[in-house]
């Protein structure tokens, strides 16, 4: 396998993002940082893409930072410490407004930055023996740039004690929290995200990007404006030629012309 940090693929307009540093169960550094921020931007604009994986090489999602990284940060200056902790909240940032589906996929550890990764994605899901833990605090530090994305995932109530605690927690608690979505066993988490692939395939592509604005917007929106606001996004959906296109299909019984026809 290629010795680059992050590998993509892209097949029928699923793009795969795969963590590649599976020796280091995939941690963190500055390379893996600006690999994936460039992937991601890439594929939030390429017209072929649907949907985009997330995964991790081997037995590992993703084990936080890196430790010659962080002993490498030990040494930075204070200005040099804000422009790395820039990049990873500009990561994080990018993965969470891509303008498509995502889906993480999680399997062993999932430690600081890939509880990150993961809270950025619409959709989560893990396998059993997956391992997710906020150690931040144990070092002395805290999950600052990915904070606002895992609050909104699993509540402040539990980013309360896993925050303070840095205490480990399996797959079933990270599904109770929010923080992920289905939990499965080895054998069939593939099945589990072909099921979603397909139930992401039959969505308009431009509703989907709108639905994942709508989302980040109405969260955030004052209570007055919230009538106004909604009813001016459905109304201009409604008059958008994937809207209409929407609409006539389900009238017709027939497939919308952005799900291909099947054999």
């Amino acid at each position: 396998m290629t010795d680059q940090p992050v590998l993509t693929s892209i097949e029928d307009g699923v793009a795969t993002v795969t963590l590649n540093r599976p020796k280091l169960h995939n941690a963190f550094d500055d390379a893996m940082i600006a690999a994936l921020t460039e992937a991601f931007g890439t594929l939030g604009t390429d017209p072929s893409v649907r949907t985009v994986v997330l995964r991790g090489a081997g037995k590992s999602f993703c084990a936080g930072g890196d430790l010659a990284w962080m002993r490498r940060m030990a040494g930075y200056s204070h200005a040099e410490n804000l422009a790395d902790a820039r990049a990873l909240a500009e990561l994080m940032h990018v993965l969470d407004t891509l303008p498509r589906p995502t889906v993480a996929v999680v399997q062993g550890a999932a430690y600081g930055g890939g509880v990150g990764l993961v809270a950025c994605c619409d959709i989560a899901v893990a396998t059993m023996g997956a391992r997710f833990c906020l150690s931040e605090v144990k070092l002395g530090l805290i999950p600052a740039a990915i904070s606002p994305y895992v609050v909104a995932a699993m509540g402040r109530r539990a980013a309360r004690r896993y925050f303070l605690t840095a205490e480990p927690f399996d797959a079933a608690e990270a599904r109770q929290t929010g923080l992920i979505h289905a939990v499965a066993e080895d054998a069939d988490i593939e099945d589990v995200l072909a099921g979603l692939l397909d139930s992401l395939s039959k969505g308009g592509p431009t509703a989907q990007a709108a639905a994942k604005a709508l989302i980040a917007d109405v969260a955030h929106l004052p209570a007055e404006k919230l009538r106004d606001e909604t009813a001016a996004r459905i109304a201009e959906i409604r008059a958008g030629e994937e809207g209409r296109e929407g609409v006539s299909a389900f009238l017709e019984k027939r497939r919308p012309n952005w799900i291909p026809d099947s054999d």
